[in-house]
């Protein structure tokens, strides 16, 4: 009976892709040849050098067994009930893609605080909502959205590979100098899931890997620009250091005297 279970959720699983009916035909090779079982516990050690060294397949009273390398065997012989069944060989391999191919869905919000005589800029909190299709491993997944985000703040505030101006020397090229995200920099991070499941692949999936380094840079440069609005400032660029969002509310402050006096 465990047998026929076992058939039957790997067929379905398998339907929609050649390789997956190939797997099919695999197992149900294997179940076929161990139902079909003649030999002695004893003998099937004994018929094929190296049984003695795999599990033996076993019906459930005990009395017959089949060596795993015999039941190979018999996969490759040129005649027989098994391979005019099944046809010659156990290989079985295979691809599947997708079509039309899957897409997550998500939306990201933070809060973020800005000082304006240093441009400092503190993200205070921020929330992710993912539809990432059926969830196999909410912890992975979490963990891959926190790292994504944390990659996307990175981006937006503070990673930057500087040259020299006039030598083409990189002058940000170790960790020392390089503007690392670090745990006492980044926000905790809030994240939900919403199932639900994708209709183009069999297991209901959708990706995750860029969901957070896609959202955190757009989300905190929009918030950014949102505090800063009111001095005047409506563009910058990444990363919001505090060297540039300190000159963006200058050059307003500066553009905004200058309106003024005319």
């Amino acid at each position: 009976m465990s047998s026929l279970a076992l058939l039957s959720a790997t067929n379905q699983a398998g339907s929609s892709s050649s390789s997956g009916r190939k797997i099919v035909k695999l197992l149900t090779f294997v179940l076929f040849a161990a139902s079909t079982l003649t030999a002695s516990p004893a003998a099937a050690q004994q018929g094929t050098p190296g049984n003695d060294l795999v599990e033996a397949i076993k019906k459930s009273d005990g009395d017959k067994a089949i060596g795993i390398l015999d039941v190979a065997k018999a996969a490759y012989a040129p005649m027989g009930p098994l391979t005019d069944k099944f046809g010659v060989g156990l290989e079985a391999s295979g691809s599947f893609s997708p079509t039309p191919p899957s897409h997550p869905n998500g939306s990201h919000v933070c809060e973020l605080e800005v000082d304006p005589d240093t441009g400092e800029v503190v993200v205070d909190r921020y929330f992710v909502v993912d539809d990432l299709g059926r969830v196999l491993n909410p912890m992975i997944v979490r963990g891959q959205i926190h790292g994504g985000v944390i990659q996307g703040l990175g981006q937006a505030l503070m990673e930057h590979q500087v040259y020299d101006r006039h030598s083409g020397q990189l002058l940000s090229g170790s960790f020392m100098d390089y503007g690392m995200p670090r745990a006492d920099t980044m926000p905790d991070i809030e994240a939900e899931l919403e199932e639900v499941p994708c209709k183009t692949n069999p297991l209901g999936v959708k990706g995750i890997g860029e969901s957070g380094t896609i959202g955190a840079p757009p989300t905190v440069i929009n918030a950014l620009l949102d505090a800063l609005k009111p001095l005047g400032v409506h563009q910058i660029d990444m990363p919001a250091t505090p060297m540039r969002v300190w000159q963006s509310i200058a050059r307003a402050k500066a553009a905004g005297a200058s309106e003024a006096m005319k």
